[in-house]
């Protein structure tokens, strides 16, 4: 078994115009001094990284390396959560999914998937050129209007979603095989992949690509009743990335799953602080040292409630309280009487 690394922190929800959250040296040493390890990077943000930069020279990349060193912290992943939300985007989200773009695409679907597509390959690059073998990102989505099936869907009607969300990923997870480095989908409400089946359709159409991989985020399942302690039984093969995110489900008389449009302190599935909502990290760090996990850990903070800086400063202690030292004997060694193959015939009576 192998030990997980961690504790880190995505910065995505962090970020602003105010220190220290306005520059990657005031944030590092702000993420530092919390006890975390670990940064994943929003690759949207230009404050804490140059994409196209990064994909294009070492050299940049072995000094933001070094910066990011000098705080005692590493670099767990790169994220194109945005860039890959654009990659299929159904046309009754155009206008609100326009903002995740450059203005000179914005009104030009074509354009801006173009631009989406060339982001995603050089997150693949930038990876390899900071030495990392773990991307996390979205799918994008075709098929979310049709999630409920009334009216009924045409006949062919997912099938086709999926033959062509796998057709444009197919070229973007050649350039992650080429460069070594595995593409993390988080399985999240308003993606098409959204779930275990829907990941496993996806992967059928690519003809299961060894790149298409999973980010393990167990709040999206409790908000879809989903089994997320099994889940890690039947895909931990393919799950390369970590966000330890809380939630917490509350159906009441008048609202469950869709929750009825309410906002999320009203919603009955809302995301949680650590530790304030029901998930069981206990179980999950159990299964995935059982499964030899080394990846890292990255706390991801979505709260309703509690403020971002009072969750990333409980969330390290939580995390690092949270991480199984794995064991490298059997707890009955002791009584071990040794044997051979002449010995274990005897034993059988053979």
């Amino acid at each position: 078994m192998k030990t997980i690394q961690g504790p880190a922190i995505f910065l995505a929800q962090f970020m602003g115009d105010e220190a220290p959250f306005n520059s990657l040296d005031s944030v590092c040493q702000w993420a530092a001094g919390l006890g975390y390890e670990g940064i994943q990077i929003p690759t949207w943000d230009s404050r804490l990284i140059d994409l196209k930069k990064a994909a294009e020279s070492k050299s940049y990349c072995d000094e933001l390396v070094g910066k990011i060193d000098d705080y005692g912290l590493s670099i767990t992943e790169l994220s194109t959560h945005l860039q890959g939300q654009l990659v299929a985007v159904h046309p009754a989200y155009d206008a609100m999914f326009d903002g995740f773009a450059p203005a000179e695409v914005h009104g030009n679907p074509k354009a801006r998937t173009e631009w989406a597509v060339q982001q995603l390959k050089w997150g693949a690059q930038a990876s390899k050129n900071l030495g990392l073998t773990s991307h996390v990102t979205f799918s994008g989505a075709l098929l979310w209007p049709f999630l409920y099936p009334w009216p009924q869907r045409p006949a062919g009607l997912v099938e086709t979603g999926f033959k062509e969300l796998a057709a444009r990923w197919k070229p973007i997870l050649d350039v992650f095989e080429d460069n070594g480095v595995d593409a993390c989908y988080e399985l999240h409400p308003g993606e098409d992949l959204h779930d275990g089946v829907t990941f496993e359709m996806f992967v059928d159409y690519l003809g299961g690509h060894p790149r298409a991989n999973i980010n393990y985020d167990p709040s999206h399942f409790v908000l879809q009743c989903l089994d997320y302690v099994a889940f890690i039984d039947l895909y931990h093969d393919r799950i390369k990335a970590f966000h330890v995110k809380d939630a917490e489900f509350n159906p009441s008389g008048s609202q469950g799953v869709y929750s009825g449009f309410q906002g999320w302190v009203n919603r009955a599935g809302r995301f949680r602080s650590l530790g304030d909502g029901q998930v069981d990290f206990g179980a999950i760090f159990s299964k995935l040292s059982q499964y030899d996990y080394d990846g890292w850990a990255v706390l991801e903070w979505e709260c309703c409630i509690k403020s971002p800086e009072q969750g990333a400063e409980e969330g390290a202690q939580f995390i690092a309280d949270h991480i199984i030292q794995v064991t490298e004997k059997a707890f009955d060694d002791f009584a071990g009487a040794g044997s051979d193959e002449a010995f274990n015939r005897k034993v059988l009576g053979i």
